[in-house]
């Protein structure tokens, strides 16, 4: 890591981040280890903790188990400053509703550009986050794509939230990276449809030529809180908007129903899928 990179995390290092390091810092040294000492026990080098002390590269999920394993004491502090850790990855237009998110008894998506994050690969991820605009350092990119994989925990959470997610045609046929992480992705999508708590549609590019399109107005995404609150989300260029108002969550929802009923059925939609998956580039 650059001497840039450094100092660059150490400034935008957030008050979790900051609370580990100082906690980590003072339990090492309450059990008199050194740095080494304390890298032997977790599988990491002095210097790699010398740079989680000081933000200069906080920790990492796996970082946070190992700690907890080696210094933690039985109290589960490093475990329970994970989920805030992987929070604070999150670009800060998203932090907001990835609490919601994550919490959610139904999760609503229409995405017309790229692959919804809660469905993404590894690689697609790395591929589409790598090659942004502004780009990012490679640190803050593996930090990101860490965060955005967390969220696929809600597939195996209980009780199991209902997730549909609807992609226009044309985010199936656009690659980033190569047409092999394309090729992975679209199979990934496949087998993610068959989740008993899954629902995945596509809206033919054609749909257009019917007369009627009510995607024109950009993605969505829409949640129904264990509280029975109801959220629509957008993002607008790194602008993170959070819909909450009755009448217009009415509004968007109505909308999306019109999407999702000019969209191919389930059986269909992961059929076009397979045969994309398959066709040779």
């Amino acid at each position: 890591m650059t001497a840039m990179a450094r100092a660059e995390n150490k400034a935008e290092a957030g008050s979790t981040a900051q609370m580990v390091a100082a906690l980590a810092k003072a339990l090492r040294e309450q059990q008199e280890l050194t740095q080494e000492e304390l890298g032997r026990r977790t599988g990491y080098t002095a210097s790699a903790i010398s740079a989680m002390e000081t933000c200069a590269q906080p920790a990492s999920d796996k970082m946070l188990v190992a700690l907890e394993e080696a210094i933690g004491n039985g109290m589960g502090v490093f475990e329970k400053a994970r989920k805030w850790m992987l929070l604070e990855k999150y670009p800060a237009r998203f932090r907001g509703f990835s609490e919601l998110e994550a919490g959610a008894v139904t999760i609503s998506s229409y995405g017309t550009l790229v692959v919804d994050g809660l469905f993404q690969t590894e690689d697609y991820a790395r591929a589409l986050i790598g090659g942004s605009f502004p780009p990012v350092s490679e640190q803050k990119r593996e930090e990101l794509v860490e965060a955005r994989l967390a969220r696929r925990a809600l597939f195996k959470r209980e009780p199991a939230p209902l997730i549909e997610l609807i992609l226009e045609e044309s985010v199936l046929r656009r690659p980033f990276g190569s047409w092999e992480v394309l090729r992975g992705q679209l199979l990934s999508l496949a087998e993610d449809a068959q989740r008993d708590n899954v629902c995945l549609q596509v809206l033919p590019m054609e749909r257009g030529l019917r007369g009627t399109y009510a995607g024109d107005r950009g993605p969505m995404k829409m949640v129904v809180t264990a509280d029975h609150e109801h959220v629509v989300y957008m993002e607008i260029e790194d602008q993170g908007i959070l819909v909450s108002e009755p009448e217009e969550v009415s509004q968007l929802a109505h909308r999306y129903a019109k999407i999702r009923a000019q969209a191919l059925s389930t059986d269909d939609s992961v059929s076009l899928i397979e045969r994309l998956a398959g066709e040779k580039r």
